[in-house]
């Protein structure tokens, strides 16, 4: 593997090797995420002060800060050691008081003898009408006033990182700093009027006002594209090499899709039609498809699916349909066996539940070919699982996977096609951040004859009337659904509040048509309770948000989501998801406990107001930013230092299609562009990018 650039070397040095920076002080940076110089140069500041030089602070509005020159009037040190020390000072129009506590009275006399001129610069507060600054950040002689920035920046800290020592190391990297040759294509950095990188880094670290620290700003837009690019240049790195193992050709003859078309009671949608053309075109080329299906819920995942697996065995191979659990490997067995079997193609299941001869002769009949579509859970990947000719792996990753696990499922078939489906509309910025080095089919349309999900907003105190007109539904042979609470985000709490839920709708409802399911249940136990409320045997199903994810009870009409307030917004919609699958009407109950915080109305307003998926991902950007969105942690999304998803989301798009272009005229990255970019990759802590290039 090729070794760092030594024109980088600078930038990755100790931290020690500041001015000032021993290792206590390198110890409290490693809290902010900085263990290199390099990382105090991505560290940008997050506001700015403006200290401009005023006449008066009374041209100021308290809570503002302001920067004057003053006359010393009088002192007045505090009765006792608690009480604050005051001197009293006057500027061009007005006196008023400085404040200090615990104060040295022989240091405050020296820096302010009665009678000199100072200029002093601190935020300034109303206390019983008259002005005051407590403590000033600045106090200066008036031939000194050029020691206070017009607008000072305002950086991330932490304890023993005061914005002195971090100002002072940054400038100091800043020294170091190499000038970089270009990466950026030559005609985007024209047309948006962008500095080099250093002039950026430069610029953005001096700010002289606030819209230098906006997202906005060419300089901060010009380094959140540098880390965007980086970031989809390793993506398509990635998909690359991944579409570099031979593929295969699958042909779709368009005989088996045309019998299941043809046994279907509706027409597909646009979307869907376009969906399943993308993942013919991909299937038929011979490179390895890695594509993303992503589609609301009810959008009619399923039947493309199903019609990318039908490619495979047209083409005279095997496909594989893999779901998070069994419960829900069941259900798309359920919903695709039928089809199938118009097209006369045989499917079958494996979980773990299937032991012994059995097991065996499903082995078996797999390695011969007898079975052409098989339906599972991740058990579908053990090694004796043996396909005969796989060339197609479809995978409902209800909770995403990352990259890497991605590359692993392509390497099962002997480069067999990647379908990876999601029900969870992601905003564009994101798929884009998560899905980069996919090729994304999203489905935006509704299959005809889904009936709109009536939801309504009801207080917590009205819970009575909500249990009584449950009562007269399932009377009439409707279910429901009753999601139980977040609690305090503790799974032992959380149960807690469904038990109560449970004993009280029992006894309002009749012992045996109120059920049970929660995240603490043995899975044997949870798919039993499912599956009895999926047979209609309980009319109530009682949950915690296990039962956010795919199942299908098309007699299901009414959700009620308790404390619905303290969820998110993707999880109210996730959940609402879960009716509104048969012929009937159905209701979505959001209960919630007043008075609702700004936050919480929003929310349920939002989903009270739309149904579309893709909208409702928006909104939850614009509440609650990206990385809560989807939790980064588990969903390898990265963390940028400096790009902003919710506020420069358009570079993210522009970003992957330079990152595919320079790939695709220079795939080596041997040009002169691409050796910068490679310099950027290691700027950017890229390695597995850097490892891809090598292999390659």
């Amino acid at each position: 593997m090729s070794a760092r650039p030594e024109i980088l070397f600078p930038l990755f040095s100790e931290l020690e090797s500041l001015s000032g920076v021993g290792a206590k002080t390198a110890k409290a940076f490693a809290a902010l995420r900085i263990d290199a110089p390099r990382d105090l140069l991505f560290s940008l500041p997050y506001a700015g002060i403006d200290r401009k030089f005023r006449a008066s602070i009374s041209e100021v509005e308290p809570g503002q800060v302001a920067t004057v020159e003053v006359e010393v009037l009088s002192h007045h040190p505090g009765r006792n050691k608690q009480a604050p020390y005051r001197v009293i000072v006057r500027d061009a129009l007005t006196d008023f008081t400085l404040v200090y506590f615990h104060a040295q009275p022989a240091w405050l006399l020296d820096k302010l003898p009665v009678g000199a001129k100072r200029v002093v610069s601190g935020k300034v507060e109303s206390f019983d009408g008259h002005f005051q600054m407590a403590h000033p950040d600045f106090l200066v002689a008036p031939k000194d006033v050029g020691q206070i920035p017009d607008f000072e920046p305002v950086y991330g800290l932490t304890a023993g990182v005061t914005s002195k020592l971090m100002i002072r190391a940054i400038r100091e990297v800043l020294t170091r700093a190499p000038a970089l040759k270009e990466w950026v294509d030559p005609e985007l950095k024209k047309q948006e009027h962008w500095p080099d990188w250093i002039d950026a880094l430069r610029s953005a670290h001096a700010p002289v006002g606030p819209d230098d620290v906006s997202p906005n700003s060419p300089a901060r837009r010009r380094l959140a594209y540098d880390e965007l690019f980086a970031h989809q240049l390793t993506l398509a790195l990635a998909r690359s090499q991944l579409r570099k193992g031979h593929g295969q050709v699958s042909l779709a003859t368009g005989v088996l899709q045309t019998k299941v078309l043809n046994a279907l009671p509706y027409s597909p949608t646009n979307a869907q039609s376009r969906a399943i053309e993308e993942i013919s075109a991909d299937m038929a080329a011979g490179a390895r498809m890695n594509r993303l299906l992503q589609g609301d819920v009810g959008a009619g995942k399923t039947l493309v699916a199903l019609m990318a697996l039908l490619i495979a065995v047209e083409a005279g191979g095997q496909g594989v349909m893999m779901a998070p659990t069994e419960i829900l490997a069941r259900q798309h067995l359920a919903g695709i066996r039928p089809l199938a079997e118009h097209a006369g193609v045989v499917v079958e299941i494996l979980t773990g539940r299937d032991k012994g001869a059995e097991r065996r002769r499903k082995l078996d009949a797999l390695a011969n070919g007898d079975i052409q579509i098989l339906v599972g859970t991740h058990a579908v990947f053990q090694s004796d699982v043996i396909f005969q000719n796989l060339r197609l792996s479809a995978v409902d990753e209800q909770h995403r996977f990352g990259v890497a696990q991605r590359m692993l499922l392509g390497e099962k078939g002997n480069a067999s096609d990647v379908l990876v489906m999601t029900a969870t509309p992601i905003p564009r910025s994101l798929s884009l951040a998560q899905y980069g080095d996919m090729d994304i089919s999203v489905l935006d349309e509704k299959p005809p004859g889904r009936r709109p999900i009536q939801t309504v907003l009801i207080s917590s105190n009205r819970l009575d009337e909500v249990v009584s007109r449950l009562r007269a539904v399932i009377k009439d042979g409707a279910q429901a659904y009753w999601v139980c609470p977040l609690v305090d985000e503790s799974e032992v709490m959380d149960l807690t509040a469904a038990e109560e839920r449970f004993k009280h709708l029992r006894a309002a409802l009749g012992e045996t048509s109120v059920g049970l399911v929660h995240g603490q249940m043995p899975s044997q136990e949870k798919d039993a309770a499912m599956q009895s409320f999926q047979n209609g045997e309980i009319q109530v199903l009682v949950a915690t948000t296990v039962i956010e994810v795919g199942v299908d009870v098309p007699n299901a009409t009414i959700m009620v989501i308790e404390g619905a307030e303290h969820f998110g917004l993707a999880q109210l919609h996730q959940l609402r998801g879960r009716v509104g699958r048969g012929q009937a009407a159905s209701t979505c109950v959001l209960l919630y406990r007043a008075p609702l915080t700004s936050g919480g109305e929003n929310r349920l307003k939002t989903i009270r107001d739309t149904e579309d998926g893709f909208v409702i991902a928006e909104a939850d950007l614009a509440m609650r930013g990206a990385g809560d969105l989807i939790g980064t942690a588990q969903s390898g999304l990265p963390n940028f230092w400096i790009a902003d998803l919710e506020h420069q989301a358009g570079l993210m798009a522009i970003a992957q299609k330079d990152a595919r272009v320079l790939l695709g005229q220079d795939p080596k990255l041997e040009t002169a562009r691409g050796r910068a970019a490679r310099v950027l990759l290691w700027l950017m802590r890229q390695d597995q990018a850097i490892r891809l290039i090598s292999v390659g």
